[in-house]
């Protein structure tokens, strides 16, 4: 009280000052109508000042009165007095500040005709004006009332809303936090507290340049096998070699074509393969495939060698005969299932280890293949390269539908990506509806990441609902188009059968349940797919294929399942972040058309947010128009 004295005698004087040095200037009439006016202007503007604080009470007043008699009319009461009772303890726990037990704040709820009606009045204090202008305050009594009216039926609806958030990388820094908080203002306004006998419940589907469905790791995840399919998986492998006998080499001579004696029969006959290994001196023959001509039992030569220029003939080593000409390594993976000419990837073998660092690693790389039958192929890997095969590894096969998958990238060569838990767009004659996956499967995502924070089905645990949010982070490209198809997915009956518990979304009805989808995004749409991989967009890369969008437009792929949603009775509104105002040629091309024209009504639906304040109060307006269409105003 007495910094409010003192700032009140503060501004007194200052006015007083003022008005005096206009009393004493002659200037004519300018100044004397300057002076006579100045005390309204002043009372206008300061006055407004409190206008705007009522104002924002009001609104926060109506929003926790809903809020209030809707916690009320859910409840099993039927008597005046519990209705009162219930209204009133969720009334001040909404409006911290009012309602004490020694202020003149007033607040009833009673029921009639199966309608909660709800009066609240509350006194704002006045600040400003009472401190420059004391009349105009005592004129209230230092205090402006607002008051509000909420009715709400006791045959209300459930509510099923999903938030479609964009988390791509020019969300990072402060517009993440915003985000954030923006998020969690919806989930505040939305989720009740009592969640009968009607519920309320959100879901959550962030995307950057996917969507992802389940948190773990491990291939396939529960929701991602359920969505697009389970993945062909990994065949073991018991054996790796080149060769099918071998022996010791006793000694080479210095000549053309080189000799070779064993130590002991060697078994060989003219015109078969074999690879010399570890020789001493005549060393130009190791590590390399001859044809044999056979001399004896002991000896054979190697056609077209020559070791003449060697001091020393040769010793030690030893010698293997290939099982094919060319000394490939053959496979052995029972029931593979692969075909001619694909690629395999291999790993998890042990030995085999590279002669030489020019060589590639058996081991997590992909290579061509030639069948040999059903149980063995043969990949392009020059046998005497590597050491013996040890024991263990997968042999994975690489096309769409596997846990990799072998492509031309943009750049034009040969990529390898491995298949995630997340998903791209439907395609084929279902790209825009809802019908189970069951029926039409969503796509694969082949890429070296998933890193958006996963889907989250409905719920009314808001704890989950803020964990999900608060972890929400930045990066990656902005595919719109899948995150839009996830929200309309998320409170479907027909898709949403692969969900459980109350995640699963109710029937479409729009007198039992309210259905909204919230659309979010800051940037243009640029993550289309081919063949479960990111499309090629221009420029050279090697993470996106070498081909254009299966679907076409990210733009036009949204609007098609905006029309969907909303031929379902789906309400969705849209709010574009630091958007601007850039647009494009004829049709939808930019996102903020994609905004307008997927809101159910572009003037009362869509909301243009150019900071983080302007985004926070759309999700809250959002949360409030859903909240009310459910109550009779």
């Amino acid at each position: 009280m007495d910094r409010l004295k003192h700032a009140q005698e503060a501004v007194s004087a200052r006015l007083k000052g003022l008005v005096s040095r206009l009393l004493r200037r002659t200037e004519g009439n300018v100044a004397m109508m300057f002076g006579l006016a100045l005390p309204l202007l002043v009372m206008i503007t300061l006055g407004g000042i409190d206008i705007h604080q009522a104002s924002k009470v009001k609104a926060n007043l109506q929003d926790a009165l809903d809020a209030a008699a809707l916690a009320a009319a859910r409840s099993t009461f039927t008597d005046d007095v519990n209705i009162n009772r219930i209204g009133l303890a969720a009334l001040k726990a909404n409006m911290p500040g009012y309602f004490a037990e020694d202020s003149q704040d007033t607040a009833s709820f009673v029921l009639a005709d199966n309608r909660v009606t709800g009066d609240a009045r509350v006194n704002v204090k006045v600040l400003v004006a009472n401190i420059v202008l004391p009349p105009y305050g005592k004129l209230l009594d230092d205090y402006l009332p607002v008051s509000s009216r909420s009715e709400v039926l006791r045959a209300s609806r459930n509510v099923e809303v999903a938030m479609v958030l964009d988390t791509t990388g020019s969300m990072a820094g402060t517009r993440i936090s915003d985000l954030r908080a923006a998020a969690m203002e919806l989930v505040d306004i939305v989720v009740q507290q009592q969640q009968t006998p009607f519920y309320s419940r959100v879901a959550l589907a962030p995307y950057d340049w996917a969507v992802k469905l389940d948190a773990s790791t491990t291939l396939p995840g529960t929701l991602a096998k359920a969505a697009r399919g389970d993945l062909r998986r990994p065949t073991g492998i018991t054996d790796v070699r080149y060769f099918d006998s071998s022996g010791s080499v006793s000694s080479v001579s210095r000549a053309k074509p080189a000799v070779v004696t064993t130590s002991t029969n060697h078994g060989l006959k003219t015109g078969d393969r074999v690879a010399i290994a570890g020789v001493s001196n005549t060393t130009n023959i190791n590590d390399n495939a001859h044809t044999v001509t056979v001399v004896d039992a002991k000896t054979f030569s190697l056609d077209g060698s020559d070791t003449r220029s060697y001091s020393k003939n040769g010793s030690s080593g030893t010698f293997a005969k290939c099982l094919r000409a060319d000394c490939k390594l053959i496979v052995t993976s029972a029931r593979h299932g692969l075909t001619d000419n694909d690629y395999v990837y291999i790993d998890g073998t042990s030995g085999l280890k590279r002669r030489t660092n020019s060589v590639p690693h058996i081991n997590g790389n992909f290579v061509p293949i030639e069948i040999l039958d059903v149980d063995r192929f043969v990949i392009d890997r020059f046998g005497p390269n590597y050491d013996a095969y040890g024991n263990s590894g997968q042999a994975y096969c690489t096309v769409r539908g596997c846990e990799y998958f072998v492509f031309k990238n943009s750049a034009g060569s040969m990529s390898i990506l491995p298949a995630t838990n997340c998903v791209s767009e439907r395609t084929g004659a279902e790209a825009y509806t809802d019908v189970s996956p069951v029926t039409a499967p969503v796509g694969r995502v082949y890429s070296t990441g998933c890193n958006s924070q996963p889907i989250l089905p409905l719920t009314s645990v808001r704890s989950d609902l803020e964990n999900r949010i608060g972890a929400l982070q930045a990066s990656g490209n902005t595919a719109g188009q899948i995150g839009i198809g996830w929200g309309w997915y998320l409170v479907s009956p027909t898709f949403g059968s692969i969900f459980t518990g109350d995640g699963r979304p109710a029937p479409y009805d729009t007198s039992e349940t309210l259905k909204a989808v919230v659309l979010m995004t800051d940037g243009e749409f640029n993550a289309p797919y081919c063949q479960d991989v990111a499309a090629n967009t221009g420029g050279s890369s090697t993470s996106r294929i070498y081909c254009t969008a299966t679907n076409g437009s990210p733009f036009q792929q949204s609007v098609k399942m905006c029309e969907g949603m909303k031929a379902q009775n789906i309400v969705v509104y849209t709010v574009g972040f630091g958007l601007g105002s850039n647009r494009g040629g004829s049709g939808v091309d930019t996102a903020i058309e994609v905004m307008e024209t997927c809101a159910t009504n572009k003037d009362t639906h869509f909301f243009k947010a150019d900071s983080g304040t302007d985004l926070r109060e759309a999700f809250k307006a959002i949360g409030r128009d859903i909240t009310r269409l459910r109550i009779a105003r």
